[in-house]
């Protein structure tokens, strides 16, 4: 009863962003003193690489496949956004993070433990199978999610917004997603497509922080 204990649940983006999102939610919304850690790789790798909410718009799964008709996953709209789902349940901490950048990852998890309350952050890891990489290839794979804007590290604290990754030129796209196999069925349309709803959601992150910190694509 007088120890200050740190309380710290993970759980994968499937149990997350679907199937333990209930729980997820009565939890931010008691208030409970809890950090919680979502470990996301953009699908459920370990039941089979099925699709789940985290899953971005092109990617191949077992259960979006790609053919003439079905290409991959594409929902109407870009997928749950889980900090700011979070950011509703009216808690002081949420932030993403990035498995290629530990320094801010450890930075981010230390604050939130110092913090009183319900704490997110929420974690990009590739996945070697699922995401159809080679294994040397994971860190570059995972700081490129950054380098083109795909993923932006950035938190929030008490009403304020703060990138922690600056990215002034971005680099297309294409160099993330060409080095993996789930979009390699790809097409320039559908490459500019996303690069279009990551353009749009560069410019809410530097809206929301009320500058640019992401800049725009090179070249």
């Amino acid at each position: 009863k007088d120890k200050d204990i740190k309380v710290v649940a993970i759980g994968g983006d499937g149990g997350t962003f679907d199937i333990g999102f209930q729980a997820l939610s009565g939890t931010l919304e008691r208030g409970d003193d809890v950090l919680y850690i979502c470990y996301d790789n953009e699908a459920y790798m370990n039941t089979g690489i099925q699709r789940s909410g985290a899953t971005p718009l092109g990617a191949w799964t077992t259960t979006t496949p790609v053919g003439k008709v079905w290409r991959g996953e594409w929902r109407p709209k870009k997928r749950k956004d889980l900090v700011a789902v979070a950011i509703a349940h009216n808690v002081p901490y949420a932030a993403t993070a990035n498995a290629a950048f530990p320094v801010d990852l450890y930075m981010k998890v230390k604050k939130a433990l110092s913090i009183k309350g319900p704490k997110l952050i929420h974690v990009l890891s590739p996945c070697v199978p699922g995401w159809r990489i080679e294994p040397e290839k994971s860190v570059e794979v995972g700081k490129l999610a950054v380098l083109t804007g795909m993923w932006i590290n950035y938190e929030y604290e008490n009403g304020v917004y703060r990138v922690t990754t600056p990215v002034p030129k971005r680099k297309p796209v294409k160099e993330y997603l060409r080095l993996q196999g789930r979009f390699r069925h790809l097409t320039d349309e559908e490459i500019k497509k996303i690069q279009e709803l990551v353009n749009a959601e560069v410019d809410r992150i530097n809206k929301l922080v009320g500058k640019e910190v992401i800049g725009p694509v090179e070249g």
